[in-house]
C-alpha cells in the first residue's frame, strides 16, 4: 500500500543561512533529544546541510517509493528515508544520487546502507547513511509512503521538521525551536574564539570554563 501526501512548506532562504551555521555538536551543548543514531554517519567530509525534512518510509526491497520522492524534491529539500529495519539492500545508489543532485536537494539521510560510494562522492551530494552494501532494493510496487511520519536514526521525524546535519551528526527540530536553537548555538561559537584568546593569552581552561570552581566547591562538600 502507497500513501502520498503533500509536500511540506520549505524554509525561507535567510533562515536556512542561519541554520548551517549551527553545529550539531553545538547544539548538543543545550539539547539531549532530537539526535539521530551516531550509527548514522556523513560519506562526505567537511559537509554541513540545514534544510525541511521530505519523509519517505521505504520498506525492504521495494525502492519504488524512492523513485516517486525524486519527482516531488524542491532545491533545499532534505531527504530523509526510514528503511523499516532493512541494513542489507541499498536504498540509494548512482542514478538516484545523481537525480538528487539535480534536484539539488540539501542532502539525503537514509536509516539504511547505500550503494556506489565513489558515485554519490563525485555528485557532491550529502548522504548520511549506517554503511555500504552490494544489494540493491527493486522497483516492485510494494508500498511505502511519502510525507508522513517516520522513524530515522531513532527519532521520531515529520515532514517540514528541521533538519541540521554535518559529520559529527543528525539533529531533528520543531520549526518553532529551530531559530531560537540556532542563534544559541551561534553565539557559543561565537564565544569559543574569546576562549580561545584566553587560552593563548594563559589562562587555564578549568579557570575559564567555571571546571575549577565546581570541583572546589564539590572537594569542600566532601570535606564537610
Amino acid at each position: 500500500m502507497f500513501t502520498l501526501n503533500p509536500l511540506p512548506p520549505q524554509i525561507a532562504a535567510a533562515l536556512v543561512q542561519k541554520l548551517v551555521r549551527a553545529e550539531p555538536a553545538t547544539i548538543g551543548h543545550f539539547r539531549h533529544w532530537g539526535f539521530m543514531d551516531p550509527g548514522l554517519r556523513a560519506m562526505q567530509q567537511d559537509v554541513r546541510i540545514a534544510g525541511p525534512a521530505v519523509t519517505v518510509h521505504q520498506p525492504g526491497v521495494d525502492g519504488t517509493i524512492i523513485g516517486y520522492a525524486l519527482g516531488q524534491l524542491r532545491p533545499g529539500d532534505v531527504l530523509v528515508v526510514d528503511r523499516c529495519g532493512d541494513t542489507r539492500h541499498a536504498g540509494l545508489g548512482g542514478v538516484v544520487a545523481y537525480a538528487a543532485k539535480v534536484a539539488k536537494v540539501a542532502g539525503v539521510i537514509i536509516d539504511g546502507v547505500v550503494a556506489d560510494i565513489g558515485e554519490i562522492r563525485q555528485y557532491g551530494v550529502p548522504v548520511w547513511c549506517r554503511g555500504l552494501s552490494a544489494i540493491t532494493t527493486k522497483r516492485i510496487g510494494m508500498g511505502g509512503s511519502f510525507c508522513a511520519p517516520i522513524s530515522c536514526g531513532g527519532v521520531a521525524v515529520r515532514p517540514g521538521d528541521v533538519i541540521i546535519a554535518d559529520e559529527c551528526g543528525v539533529v531533528v527540530m520543531d520549526p518553532a525551536d529551530a531559530e531560537a536553537a540556532a542563534d544559541r548555538a551561534i553565539a557559543m561559537q561565537d564565544a569559543e574564539a574569546k576562549t580561545r584568546a584566553r587560552l593563548d593569552a594563559g589562562e587555564k581552561l578549568p579557570d575559564i570554563s567555571g571546571a575549577t570552581k565546581v570541583l572546589e566547591e564539590a572537594l569542600a562538600r566532601q570535606k564537610g
